[in-house]
């Protein structure tokens, strides 16, 4: 039978060895066994039950109520992956709808297509906004609920095409850090500082406040830890979201100094 090691086993699931690390530590994916050289090494078993938890995280379930899900399931196995397929399958549907409506109001911004008011917010899922809001509360703490319902104002405040604005703008701020990354530069390299300052300034503008150093590399961390972020920026290239987090905290860094 085959067996991996953490490294391997990253690079098979696209779970980082940082996750693996945290899912042993917190007996929710042991291995199957530790070797003589200390290496964790997983099997079969394993590799499913990653599985079911890279499901259970993409359908929003928090990490604490995973484990009592999966040791109390008693279902069979087949039963519970129709369950997710079903769920992922209405995201799909919902994803798929959410893409018409960003055509059309990027039709409507050009001047190609007028748009209905009921039109703008198709596709946008109610659930999935509170679950990101409780994930960032059970995180940091129950402060970041004042920051949250700020940022609801401010986007309220901006209006549908103010805020299809800011994120063309986030877009184009990004475009020179991802091209930066597909040329193999050094995260850390101080040549990328004008692009970051960019990128900083245009959080700040979301933000609708100034972004201490501090704040920029807590954003970082933010960014590595939420799936859908990694989900979403690594779409540009594998391991993207890695190289702009250790960016940003470099950035960050150097900020503080000067």
């Amino acid at each position: 039978m085959t067996r991996y090691t953490v490294k391997q086993l990253a690079r098979l699931s696209g779970v980082s060895v940082r996750t693996l690390h945290h899912y042993d530590e917190i007996g929710l994916l042991k291995p199957a066994f530790i070797g003589e050289n200390r290496y964790r090494y997983y099997g079969r078993e394993e590799l499913l039950r990653l599985q079911d938890i890279m499901f259970h995280r993409e359908l929003g379930v928090p990490l604490k109520d995973i484990a009592r899900l999966l040791e109390t399931d008693e279902r069979d196995r087949a039963d519970i992956l129709m369950e997710h397929r079903a769920m992922l399958a209405e995201r799909v549907k919902r994803s798929r709808q959410l893409l018409r409506t960003i055509d059309r109001t990027i039709a409507e911004l050009t001047g190609a297509e007028a748009m209905k008011d009921k039109d703008l917010y198709k596709g946008f899922s109610p659930e999935k906004q509170a679950e990101y809001e409780d994930w960032l509360v059970e995180r940091f703490g129950e402060t970041m609920r004042d920051w949250i319902e700020k940022a609801k104002a401010k986007r309220a405040e901006l209006g549908p095409e103010g805020l299809a604005a800011r994120i063309a703008e986030g877009g184009e701020a990004s475009a020179p850090l991802v091209a930066a990354f597909r040329r193999g530069i050094d995260p850390e390299d101080s040549s990328n500082d004008p692009l970051l300052a960019r990128h900083h300034a245009w959080i700040a503008a979301m933000w609708d406040r100034a972004c201490p150093p501090q704040a920029y590399a807590s954003l970082a961390d933010l960014y590595l830890a939420y799936p859908d972020f990694r989900k979403e920026f690594d779409k540009t290239g594998e391991g993207f979201i890695d190289w702009l987090a250790s960016a940003m905290k470099a950035y960050a860094a150097r900020l503080a100094v000067d």
